[in-house]
């Protein structure tokens, strides 16, 4: 039987249903360590991250949206964070979990995508994402901003780490779904990304992210933006 249209949600589901699915995709991404993508080569964290708390950033509680093989989540509890750390591939997750053991750092790993995760409102101080935004679909986006405007304390933190331009293509957004693909990842403008974000965030800092050369403890590429925000007071 088709399914029908009666809500958002069901109107969500429809347009996740013109694009690759995601779970499938990132498992069958993170089945193989060897690959050479940039960030499977380095164990440390992100150097937008490591200058964030080196300038005063303090979080007790922390969400990681996207964790990959867990590098920045091992950071932040380095860093003495609470963190719960989510990623929809448990390839993904189970390369993070063994990274932690081989640490021995303490962090709730969560096999579950963010639109499905359940967490107790306004419980974050700060909420990272390193690379997860721009692969998601545009229909998702208003959805995405109000998880994080509500997972996060009031004058909470957000940092995120998303392809520029130079990173993959400026895709309209309508062209997602006339071509059923987004391309590799959505590489943004700073004005089509800053829009997103100004109106619910106070914009503390933006910029590329500083190219490190490898091998090093920490993680760099320029063809990254990198930003730090404050949900603003409603």
């Amino acid at each position: 039987m088709e399914k029908r249209i009666l809500n958002y949600e069901d109107l969500l589901d429809m347009l996740d249903h013109l694009l690759r699915e995601p779970k499938q995709f990132w498992d069958g991404f993170y089945e193989d360590r060897t690959k050479d993508i940039p960030f499977f080569k380095v164990k440390g964290p992100d150097e937008n991250l490591v200058e964030y708390f080196r300038n005063g950033l303090v979080a007790k509680k922390v969400l990681e949206i996207g964790c990959g093989p867990g590098r920045n989540a091992i950071y932040l509890a380095k860093k003495g964070c609470n963190v719960n750390a989510i990623d929809i591939s448990d390839n993904a997750i189970k390369w993070a979990k063994e990274r932690a053991d081989e640490e021995a750092v303490k962090i709730d790993f969560r096999g579950v995508s963010l639109f499905e995760f359940e967490f107790e409102p306004h419980s974050y101080d700060f909420i990272y994402d390193s690379g997860m935004f721009h692969h998601l679909a545009p229909h998702r986006r208003l959805s995405y901003v109000d998880i994080v405007k509500k997972a996060l304390k009031k004058d909470g933190h957000f940092g995120i780490v998303c392809f520029n331009t130079e990173g993959a293509l400026d895709t309209p957004d309508w062209e997602v779904y006339r071509e059923g693909s987004l391309k590799g990842g959505i590489g943004y403008t700073e004005e089509r990304l800053k829009e997103i974000f100004e109106e619910d965030f106070i914009i503390k800092d933006f910029r590329r992210m500083k190219r490190i050369a490898q091998p090093d403890n920490i993680f760099g590429e320029d063809f990254l933006w990198v930003s730090l925000m404050q949900l603003k007071n409603s």
